[in-house]
């Protein structure tokens, strides 16, 4: 049985957090994944439903903003969204070895802790999947000029959810490469029209100040996997070859006809990332795959 529950942030902020217990080894590391811009922790389940049946305890949560979590209050940053990780971990798992996964804006959100929080991310990450992510340089996110003026002005409007201002041949277009699944096109789409205009305009210009290569340092000696489409016009592929320059033991996946929403779209190659790099650490008891 999955529980859900809520952690405070450091300045208050509501996040809705979600866990699946462990059916294998207790000493395996917890999974912990953070999602993207406009989406909720449900763009990670066909990752979390292959990871449970291995036996994996994950934890998936909300980022502030977004899906149950509370309304966004002033002007965020990536860097809060590191102290918001910090503040998760400490509850879901103060002790004991985490992988972290992170989506686009969530991987940010691991290097945002990693930067903040060398210490704890040195002694207690054992593993980081960094998926469709960046470490800064993002230069409008993918939008054109009119969306991206549309998105300052929405940063100004009340708590309104997007609605059909989102539509499904625009998500299609700007978030999945080739043959996307209607089904993962409508339920990505769900999750951004039920996105709140201000989070949606607020979050982009977060983005757009987000830098976070120097702490990318912070990753020396942490296994990494860095997964990106050849075809995600959000963080297109030279993201990632540049991740991968600055963390130099990441193995770096770059997945053929893919775009942005890889969980849905490369679910299999996202799983096996993680199973991989599980398999692989020290003293790690892989859950029985029978």
């Amino acid at each position: 049985m999955t529980r859900t529950f809520t952690v405070a942030a450091p300045d208050g902020a509501r996040l809705q957090v979600q866990e699946w217990p462990a059916t294998g080894p207790a000493d395996a590391p917890t999974v912990v994944l953070a999602h993207g811009w406009t989406l909720t922790r449900a763009s990670w389940l066909p990752v979390v439903e292959q990871l449970v049946a291995r036996g994996l305890r994950v934890v998936a949560y909300d980022q502030r903003g977004h899906g149950g979590s509370g309304p966004l209050r002033g002007q965020p940053s990536v860097r809060a969204l590191g102290d918001d990780l910090a503040a998760v971990l400490d509850v879901v798992a103060p002790t004991g070895p985490v992988v972290l996964g992170g989506h686009s804006m969530g991987g940010m959100t691991v290097m945002a802790y990693a930067g903040l929080h060398p210490e704890s991310f040195a002694s207690r990450v054992a593993g980081v999947v960094l998926v469709a992510t960046s470490a800064g340089d993002l230069k409008g996110t993918g939008l054109g000029s009119v969306e991206a003026w549309a998105m300052r002005f929405a940063a100004r409007l009340p708590q309104l959810r997007a609605g059909r201002l989102v539509t499904t041949r625009g998500q299609r277009a700007l978030l999945f490469g080739a043959d996307a699944d209607p089904e993962h096109v409508r339920l990505t789409r769900q999750q951004v029209a039920d996105t709140t205009l201000p989070t949606m305009g607020r979050f982009f210009s977060a983005l757009a100040e987000h830098d976070e290569a120097e702490a990318l340092a912070q990753f020396e000696g942490v296994q990494t996997v860095v997964l990106v489409g050849d075809r995600d016009k959000l963080t297109p592929k030279r993201h990632a070859i540049r991740l991968a320059e600055l963390v130099p033991h990441a193995e770096l996946q770059v997945l053929p006809g893919r775009g942005h929403m890889l969980a849905y779209e490369a679910t299999d190659e996202v799983v096996a990332a993680f199973t991989t790099l599980l398999d692989g650490l020290p003293d790690t008891h892989s859950a029985d795959r029978s």
